[in-house]
């Protein structure tokens, strides 16, 4: 035995002594199991191993003092997220072929040794929340100037630990620019200023010193690292302003430097990063205007800038925001009205005004803010009502507005019903229930009145809508008729052949008799049957008490009866009446992808995976480019993708696909598709464009050559397959990929070339499924990836990683 690979399930109790007696052991992989105890030295002895995986386990011991001559040969040791103890050994550094080194998340203590320079293999070395005691200034533990030797360094982690003393300036050198992608060293005792040659990374993308006690100020040089995604300096003591040099981070996703002691006036030009995500910069003392460009950032997510003295107003602008969740403004001197244009902000979360100086009415607008979840403007000037409307807001578990200059009758509905009277406390004119300790409104018993306010408000609103509801009618049916009869004559009819009688159907499956039944979905199931030119076909039969079935029906007969490729699941006839609705197609001896994938027939070969997944990306390419208008499949899943007796995939199942119309590129939809396979601006808002395809098609990559669904037992609270992934990348890549297509007994070089080529596939998941459309790539550009990812797969040498997929600007690498 070669592999022993345990990893995810449910293992308990501690690990037996006899596994160090399978000397051929080359993986042995415990990882993310129940395990306890100490581990067996016996292990440390297996002399060809090469992986060891136990991480995410309450495994306890030391590490050998000899662990050099037990473990030769190893490559990779995973032991994060345990109890291991004692000292990380000298000896460690005599194993010359070690990639990675995973020791995050233990109880070692000590110094790290120095001697780690030794390890020129070394790519990743996770180090953090231990208790390592190191002092960087004095030379014997600067540990840090030693990795420099590293040529192949991509990843250091030391986070959350007691380390001391100053950061070398040998962090900017030769080596460690040319390689180091992450330096990750926050919440540790590092004091002391940022060397200027940390400027020197040139290919850095995450960068993290926050929660440390450094001083001075932030140096212009990092403005030099053009790749950087992530960088946090949060919780220090730093003085001065943010540097102009920061505007060239043209790749920046986050920033954060909340309660850093930074001062004076934002760079105008930040607003220039168009990749900027996540901006931290609470708790500060910077005292300008908000500077304008930062509103047109539409891509941002997150904006904290609380307990500054920022003044001006909110501009009309604010509504550029358009992905925003979190807007933290609390704490400032802003001043004004609250723009009404703030209603437009649909995916606002979070939202504090609280302790400013803003004035005006509480906008209506405020309930169109169906995402709002955590609203806060207590403490300032405002006046008038509470606006009724917001009962509205089916998500909002906070609401704030004490300590103002409201009036009028507090709201009681939605969930109005569970706030406090601290919620409204400071506001004079307030009246309402007893419960909120105000008075009880004045009752106006004006007949006319009332008469008047009914007729506004409960007949005027239907009459109106009746007649816009009647002209776009008018109008829809005169556009699709035009549509409609544009179509040439002969690709009008769905069938090769004349419609097939609901008897033939029932004689080619035995009645539908369930020894003929190959699948069953949520609208229908589908049969195999032989027909009486012993042609053998599948019978899609709708189930027609199912809602939306018939419109399923209708829409796939619409899609279907013009697309010719040889990766679409041909449609053979059909089969319609009043109480009867049935599709006849190829019949797919292969089942679908689903079943396959998690069958023991399952190939352990990455092309054949590639190749299906390819056959998926052209037919969906065919969808988006090659007809005359753009169509969205909506469904992509393993159990719509069917394989031919050549193990030919064809994607299949358009019951909820989009059909376009001319220049149109997006659209609106009840019709959801499958949890775990959608995109956010689907499932949330019900927006479908070509991107949730390409969404879906990501997923897709990830679950074939990990062979875990998105809806796995594994992935709750905030854990998703996507995360899963991307914190894998790239460094425990092949802890996740499935270990059927890991063979370990193959010689080197190819064994690298396929592992650079499962991270090339990664990598293009991770981009597709990126949570804005826009920075998701086009399918075309999806499949040429793929077609190269192929050919290199096939050559001699380990290819893949010449030209890697680019990931979108902005687009964060998580480790």
């Amino acid at each position: 035995m070669h592999t022993l690979d345990l990893t995810s399930n449910s293992l308990q109790g501690i690990v037996p002594t006899e596994i160090g007696q399978l000397s051929n052991l080359t993986f042995l992989g415990l990882a993310a199991n129940r395990l306890r105890g100490d581990l067996p030295q016996s292990i440390f002895n297996l002399t060809r191993l090469q992986t060891l995986s136990l991480t995410n386990n309450n495994l306890s011991g030391n590490l050998p003092l000899s662990i050099d001559r037990g473990l030769p040969n190893l490559q990779t040791l995973y032991l994060g997220n345990n109890i291991f103890s004692g000292n990380i050994p000298d000896s460690i550094s005599n194993l010359s072929r070690l990639t990675t080194l995973d020791v995050n998340g233990n109880s070692f203590s000590g110094n790290i040794p120095i001697t780690l320079g030794n390890l020129q293999q070394l790519q990743v070395l996770r180090l953090g929340s231990n208790q390592f005691t190191n002092n960087l200034s004095i030379p014997e533990q600067n540990f840090l100037t030693s990795l420099t030797y590293c040529k192949n360094l991509t990843f250091i982690r030391i986070s959350v630990n007691p380390i001391t003393g100053v950061l070398p300036k040998s962090l900017g050198s030769t080596n460690m620019s040319a390689s180091l992608e992450s330096f990750i060293a926050d919440s540790c005792r590092i004091s002391g200023g940022i060397p200027d040659e940390i400027g020197n990374l040139n290919n850095l993308v995450w960068l993290a010193l926050g929660d440390n006690e450094l001083t001075g100020e932030i140096p212009e040089t990092l403005g030099r690292l053009k790749n950087l995604q992530r960088l946090s300096i949060y919780r220090n003591k730093l003085q001065g302003s943010i540097p102009p040099s920061f505007c060239s981070l043209e790749n920046l996703y986050s920033l954060s430097l909340e309660s850093s002691g930074l001062s004076g006036e934002l760079p105008m030009c930040l607003g220039n990063l168009t990749s900027l995500r996540e901006i931290y910069l609470g708790n500060n003392t910077f005292n300008s205007g908000i500077p304008s460009s930062l509103w047109s950032i539409r891509r941002i997510q997150v904006l904290s800038l609380y307990d500054n003295s920022f003044n001006g107003s909110l501009p009309l602008e604010i509504s550029s925001l358009s992905s925003v969740t979190e807007l933290d403004l609390h704490g400032n001197q802003l001043s004004g009205e609250i723009p009404n244009t703030i209603g437009q902000l649909q995916n606002l979360a979070n939202l504090s005004l609280s302790d400013n100086k803003l004035n005006g009415h509480i906008p209506e607008s405020f309930a169109d803010l169906r995402s709002l979840q955590y609203l806060d403007i207590s403490h300032n000037n405002l006046s008038g009502p509470i606006p009724k409307s917001l009962e509205s807001l089916s998500n909002l578990n906070y609401f704030n507005v004490s300590f103002n200059e409201l009036s009028g009758e507090i709201p009681e509905g939605g969930h109005f019903a569970n706030f406090t009277p601290d919620n409204f406390a400071g506001n004079a004119g307030l009246c309402g229930s007893s419960r909120f300790n105000v008075e009880v409104c004045k009752m106006i018993n004006s007949t006319k009145s009332s008469r008047k306010n009914r007729l506004i408000k409960y007949i005027i609103p239907p009459i109106a809508s009746m007649i816009v509801l009647t002209a776009i009618i008018i109008l829809l049916l005169r556009h699709y008729g035009r549509k409609l009869s544009s179509v040439p004559s002969d690709q009008s009819d769905l069938v090769h052949l004349e419609r097939i009688s609901y008897y033939e159907i029932l004689k080619a499956t035995d009645n539908l008799d369930i020894g003929n039944l190959i699948g069953k979905g949520s609208i229908g199931s589908v049969y195999k049957g032989t027909f009486s030119n012993e042609t053998t076909l599948a019978v899609k039969v709708f189930d027609l008490d199912v809602q939306g079935a018939f419109k399923s029906f209708d829409t796939e007969c619409q899609i279907m009866r013009s697309l010719r490729h040889r990766n679409l699941v041909k449609v053979i006839t059909s089969c319609s009446n009043l109480d009867f609705k049935a599709l006849v197609v190829e019949y797919m001896p292969n089942g679908n992808l689903e079943k396959w994938l998690y069958s023991p027939n399952c190939s352990s070969k990455i092309a054949e995976r590639l190749g299906i997944l390819i056959d998926v990306a052209s037919a969906i390419e065919y969808l988006h480019q090659g007809y005359s208008s753009p169509i969205v499949h909506c469904d992509l899943k393993p159990s719509n993708i069917l394989l031919d007796e050549n193990m030919v995939a064809h994607v299949g199942d358009f019951g909820i696909s989009k059909l376009f119309m001319e220049d149109q590129r997006m659209a609106q939809t009840k019709t959801l598709g499958t949890i775990g396979y959608m995109a956010p601006e689907y499932g949330s808002s019900g927006l479908v464009s070509t991107a949730v395809d390409v969404y879906s098609f990501g997923i897709l990559l990830m679950e074939t050559f990990t062979r875990k669904k998105p809806t796995d037992e594994m992935f709750l609270g905030e854990l998703t397959m996507i995360k899963w992934v991307s914190e894998s990348f790239p460094g425990a890549l092949m802890q996740i990929v499935d270990t059927e297509l890991l063979n370990m007994d193959q010689e080197y070089s190819r064994f690298g070339r396929d592992q650079v080529c499962l991270e090339s596939i990664m990598r293009l998941a991770i981009d597709c499924t990126s949570n804005f459309p826009d920075e998701r790539p086009k399918m075309e550009d999806v499949l040429v990836m793929l077609k190269k990812i192929n050919i290199e797969l096939h050559n001699t040498m380990p290819k893949c990683s010449k030209n890697p997929p680019r990931r979108p600007p902005g687009a964060p690498i998580f480790a």
